[in-house]
């Protein structure tokens, strides 16, 4: 996205801005230590994504279009893996842009510990964060 995203011209980029003055933003650091003590960092990049720039160990793969079902709290599709309805997340996109819109709808059903992952998955490589090769064929 980078270059789509100064484009002052657009309508996207107001409605990001207010997004983000409602939902809760952290760094790679904190999202680092919001994993260690037991959150989960949820990746709703493609899969072409993942396999060309890799994935955060630990993270939960959630493709963006079943997000919402995937973590509902209460409802019936909630991934197994996502654990309790109180578990603090943070969901990531690539460059922190998908995410934010990502984690306003999460708050919107009810999902009380969101963030988003400033800056995405680039922003975690970028600070040295650990990263591997998907597995996944």
């Amino acid at each position: 996205m980078g270059s789509v995203s100064g484009d002052a011209s657009g309508a996207v980029d107001p409605v990001l801005a207010e997004v983000r003055t409602r939902i809760r933003r952290v760094g790679p650091e904190e999202a680092s230590r919001i994993q260690s003590d037991g959150g989960l960092l949820i990746d709703i990049r493609p899969v072409e994504k993942r396999k060309h720039e890799g994935v955060i160990p630990g993270a939960l793969v959630i493709e963006r279009n079943v997000l919402e079902w995937r973590l509902d709290p209460f409802g019936p599709h909630r991934h197994p893996d996502a654990g309790p309805p109180g578990r603090e997340l943070v969901v990531f996109c690539q460059e922190g842009y998908a995410s934010s819109f990502a984690v306003e709808g999460l708050v919107r059903i009810g999902v009380a510990l969101v963030s988003d992952l400033a800056g995405g998955f680039a922003a975690w490589k970028a600070a040295g964060l650990p990263v591997r090769p998907d597995p996944r064929p």
